[in-house]
């Protein structure tokens, strides 16, 4: 094997990881899942039939990675934040049938113990507070905090706030990659 996982955790056979990717403490991949190159599972971590993780992602202590949802290279998982599939679940209603796609962008960061209401797209390099709760599509670079969720800035791929309004013409240059952010209307892109 060119990744490890730790003798507590289980992968079951079918299972694609990549290569120096770390399985930890008591976690479980399923025969179906994809696992990128470069990629740390922490201790707890589930992750099922139908998911697609790309490279370099970090999955935190204790998240689940339900089935239909996708996480595009880079993206940081913090620990204990939550996805979901079902948008409205019943113990007594089989709804696997149902399942909506998440999808997370390249390169963003979802904090601490928020929450992913299934169905929605999360921007590339958007960054969600902890304790967030996202019920809709989070634009690219996006700062998002609060129950629900509210965008309040706009957050560099470095990962430091932005000194921009939420809408306007403007321009930013991160300090530390020298990148420039343009603002137009309430969109942000990086020029480069």
């Amino acid at each position: 094997m060119d990744y490890v996982v730790h003798e507590s955790a289980i992968v079951d056979e079918g299972a694609k990881i990549g290569v120096n990717s770390k399985v930890w403490h008591f976690a479980h991949v399923c025969s179906g899942a994809t696992v990128g190159e470069g990629c740390s599972l922490g201790q707890n971590v589930f992750v099922g039939n139908k998911v697609n993780i790309g490279n370099n992602v970090k999955v935190q202590n204790n998240v689940s990675v339900y089935d239909n949802v996708h996480l595009e290279d880079d993206v940081f998982c913090g620990p204990s934040m939550v996805f979901t599939n079902v948008y409205n679940p019943r113990s007594f209603i089989e709804r696997k049938t149902e399942y909506r796609d998440t999808l997370v962008r390249r390169g963003a960061t979802l904090g601490a113990n928020c929450t992913i209401v299934c169905g929605v797209t999360i921007g590339e390099y958007s960054l969600v507070g902890a304790g967030a709760v996202i019920n809709r599509d989070v634009k690219p670079f996006a700062l998002m905090v609060g129950v629900p969720a509210k965008q309040i800035g706009w957050i560099s791929k470095y990962g430091e706030q932005l000194d921009l309004p939420l809408e306007g013409e403007a321009i930013a240059v991160c300090e530390h990659t020298q990148d420039k952010y343009i603002l137009s209307g309430k969109n942000l892109t990086i020029e480069g």
